[in-house]
Parts: C-alpha cells; structure tokens; sequence
C-alpha cells in the first residue's frame, strides 16, 4: 500500500511553484472546479516514499523526475553526466525544487506528468485522446 491517497474523486497535483508552468497548473487546477490537493514541493517537504511513489506511478526512476538540462543542475554539477543512487536525487529535489522535470497529477490510480498547462486541460477534458477514464 502506498503512502499517496488516491482518490478518483479528487486531483491531486504535484508542483514547484518556482517555475511558471507550475504556477500556470496550480491556476488551472485550483479554477477547476474538481476537488483538488496541491503540493507545491518548493513548500512542502515530500518524503523519499512519496518521491520513490510518484516516479513508480509514472513508470520512471527518481532520477528521471530531475530536469538535468536546467541550468541550475549544470552549473551545480556540471555538463557531463551525473551518477547519483536514489538518495543523490532525493537530495537534489528537496534542495532545489525548481529542478523538478514536470509537474505531476494523480487521479485514481493514474499518474500523469504535465509537460505544460495545456496537457492539464486535455487530461481533464474527457473527450480528449481517451485520456481521462471514466470513473
């Protein structure tokens, strides 16, 4: 059992605040109408569980979760690539929440990353690409 509530009732969105497309889906989520959780990570400690969570939802490792071509990341660990074990990334999302790839949504038991704030209005529109399930 995991330690995320998942609940097709309600979305809950995953985000650092410190950039603008996860400022722009905190606005789309929130003017949504739907019940709605938001965790602004730059705000909010996420555990490594959570963190361990979310990248197996998506199918991902955590270091997958770290945009490595920011560059912050670069002028922080360079430009050649970096070979961290699990608690190396951890590290670097709960100290620099602003390196966090793309923002991620659960409903139910889907896990999506949102790349921009028009992925969020496809998700929700069920019309859209199949994408959102009927519950």
């Amino acid at each position: 059992m995991g330690v995320i509530a998942m609940d097709k009732k309600q979305i809950t969105l995953y985000y650092s605040s410190e950039n603008s497309i996860g400022k722009q889906l905190n606005a789309y989520v929130e003017s949504s109408g739907k019940d709605h959780l938001t965790i602004d990570i730059s705000k909010t400690n996420v555990t490594g569980t959570q963190w361990a969570e979310l990248a197996d939802g998506l199918n991902k490792n955590i270091s997958d979760l770290v945009n490595t071509d920011h560059p912050d990341f670069k002028e922080a660990y360079g430009e050649n690539s970096v070979d961290l074990d699990d608690d190396g990334w951890l590290k670097i999302l709960n100290k620099n929440p602003s390196l966090l790839k793309n923002a991620i949504v659960i409903k139910g038991k889907d896990f999506i990353e949102l790349t921009s704030a028009s992925d969020f209005k496809q998700y929700m529109d069920p019309d859209s690409a199949g994408i959102e399930k009927p519950y």
